[in-house]
């Protein structure tokens, strides 16, 4: 995932002398690459890419926390200006009008790992401040109203996803936090009906209405409207795996639920609370008037590792200086204790899901160290060999691709699954496809079983941007088995939007090209679309790369020019057919086709004498009389 943040916004955090530029070069080569650095107005934006393991860097702070550990290294200063952990916390906030109460039943522990809220009265609803308005819109979040405003820049600025309740619309003032029932429906904040597949985290009121998708998106029923006086606010910490099973599954996506499948520590819920109050207070102007309702079962137990630098010796293959070592992670927030050559390192609760051995410290020195400063020593290269029935494949298919490149088609490349409307569309039954459980679309539901149709839907998508279309594509389609992995086969496919004879000339160009000379092809047409698949093993068994040698036949070759009607019991194929059965036709052209009038053209010749035209005209009528 990428976020963004901007300079200013980091030094509300950080104290360093380093430029933006700066930051992007010396956080780019040992954490955090800043891909891209873009002025806007009197700030600069960070584009920043985090990796799915340090989800607690996808914030100001934990960027703050990375140029602490980094910046040093290059001769830069950088330390942090405040430390959040510790300067929001509940027991600085000083509450005196606890009038309203909140009844809170989870009803399953595996669901939430805290749960903390708190109600903000008599709020004024309006814009938020431009600071915040500016640093939410470089960041790629849209500015609504200041109390969303709000939580949208705490989840930015600390890394913690917070949601806002129009307090008044919890019937009861009871939150019930519970697993869905299959078929349970909610409305979100952006209108649109949500049917659940079962097992989600939801949150119902005292009158039974569903009000949160929880780490999700909110019901609209509770959402904060201008009218609303009341907020409560509400951060919390899911259980990551039903989170992500549940936007895999409904396909509702958010960027709170990107942070919260990834697994967030339960530690940073309390500062992001504390801070919105204050946030809320000043920009909002509402008061707190509850207490601070936080369900904490299991508070971070600190983890220790024990080690010895020694290993890091062996595991980097360079010997560095204890003291860097140990600054190293002193500046990454850990604690460290040298016992004689050992050392026990104390793992702050922000990395308690991605540091568990030895070898994850010896990964994070190394990096804040520089990969750069350590010698490289490249592996001695090796030929690995495919099994022969790859190498022939990937040999023959590089073959099709450029070949029909030089035709003047284009490859597409498109998704293995295909909606049952395409699949309907076709004619076929959904119930004959292999179906996806858990897909993400409705557009990518079932596994194909041909080529064709997405073929079909790239000429109609383009169509209008550019008057002739030729497309092909070499991939995969798969066929159920009972009780069974599904069979996977290889297939050509080749789609225009020209005519039939500019596929067939197509088709006949390449197969002559892969020298086979006995085949069958059948072109489907639909709304102006011409199309054919092929099997591609077919391809590879009949491929030659040399043509059979055919000596030059020295005797006359006879002409004849035949029209034939065709019909439903008279196709070409079936002339065809009959024809290459005889030992003196060499080949048949076609010469014209007009309606259902068919003009062929017979080159007849005997290998062991010249041939006259009557028996020439003979032969021909012998294969009339076969049709």
């Amino acid at each position: 995932m990428n976020i963004k943040i901007t300079y200013n916004w980091l030094l509300d955090y950080l104290e360093t002398d380093a430029s933006s530029y700066e930051l992007q070069k010396y956080l780019s080569l040992s954490g955090p690459s800043i891909e891209k650095v873009e002025k806007v107005a009197d700030d600069y934006v960070f584009d920043i890419e985090i990796i799915s393991n340090r989800i607690d860097t996808a914030s100001v702070i934990g960027i703050a926390q990375e140029a602490v550990a980094i910046l040093p290294l290059f001769g830069k200063k950088a330390k942090l200006k405040i430390n959040p952990f510790e300067k929001y916390q509940f027991k600085n906030l000083k509450i005196k009008n606890k009038k309203y109460d909140l009844k809170v039943r989870i009803e399953k522990d595996n669901l939430c790992s805290r749960f903390s809220a708190v109600v903000i009265e008599n709020v004024k609803i309006g814009p938020s401040p431009s600071f915040i308005q500016k640093r939410l819109q470089a960041a790629g979040i849209k500015v609504i109203n200041n109390v969303v405003d709000i939580s949208n820049y705490l989840m930015m600025t600390f890394g913690q996803p917070v949601h806002t309740f129009d307090f008044d619309e919890i019937k009861k003032g009871l939150m019930i936090m519970r697993e869905s029932k299959k078929g349970e429906k909610i409305v979100t904040l952006d209108k649109k009906e949500v049917i659940l597949p079962g097992g989600d985290i939801v949150i119902e009121d005292g009158e039974g209405r569903l009000i949160d998708l929880c780490g999700i998106m909110g019901g609209l029923n509770s959402s904060v409207t201008d009218k609303t006086k009341n907020v409560l606010l509400f951060v919390q910490t899911y259980n990551k795996e039903k989170i992500r099973k549940t936007t895999m599954t409904t396909g509702v996506r958010t960027v709170a639920a990107t942070f919260f499948e990834k697994g967030l520590d339960e530690e940073r819920v309390e500062m992001t609370l504390v801070f919105g109050v204050e946030l809320l207070e000043k920009y909002a102007f509402g008061k707190t008037a509850s207490k601070v309702f936080d369900i904490f079962k299991n508070p971070y137990q600190e983890k220790k590792i024990e080690t010895s630098f020694d290993f890091f010796e062996k595991k980097i293959g360079i010997k560095i200086e204890k003291k860097v070592i140990k600054k190293i992670l002193l500046n990454l927030g850990f604690k460290v204790e040298e016992k004689d050559s050992h050392l026990i390192v104390r793992v702050p609760f922000y990395r308690k899901y991605d540091i568990s051995i030895p070898e994850d410290l010896v990964e994070e020195v190394a990096r804040i160290y520089g990969y750069n400063n350590l010698p490289n020593s490249f592996s001695p290269p090796v030929l690995v060999y495919q099994p022969e029935s790859y190498e022939k494949f990937f040999n023959l298919s590089l073959k099709i691709k450029y070949f029909l490149k030089h035709l003047g088609l284009n490859e597409v490349i498109n998704y293995s699954m295909i909606s049952k409307k395409m699949i309907e569309d076709w004619g076929e039954d959904p119930k004959n496809y292999l179906r996806i459980s858990n897909t993400i679309s409705e557009e990518i539901e079932y596994m194909r079983q041909s080529l064709l149709p997405s073929l079909f839907k790239n000429i109609k998508d383009n169509q209008g941007k550019r008057e002739v279309l030729r497309f092909f594509e070499i991939a995969k389609v798969y066929h159920p088995k009972k009780n069974d992995l599904p069979e996977e086969r290889y297939k050509l496919g080749i789609a225009v939007n020209t005519d039939y004879f500019d596929l067939k000339g197509i088709v006949e160009a390449l197969l002559k090209e892969l020298n086979i000379d006995n085949f069958d092809f059948q072109i489907k047409e639909k709304q102006g679309v011409f199309m054919v698949e092929i099997e591609v093993d077919d391809l590879i068994k009949n491929y030659r790369q040399i043509a059979l040698y055919k000596p030059i036949n020295p005797y006359a070759v006879i002409k004849l020019d035949k029209t034939f009607d065709l019909s439903d019991s008279l196709k070409y194929i079936d002339i065809k057919e009959k024809a290459s059965k005889s030992k003196l036709v060499q080949k048949i052209e076609v010469v014209s086709l007009y309606k259902n009038r068919l003009t062929l053209r017979f080159y007849f010749s005997d290998s062991t004498k010249n041939l006259t035209e009557d028996e020439a005209k003979k032969e021909l009528e012998r294969i009339i009389s076969l049709l």
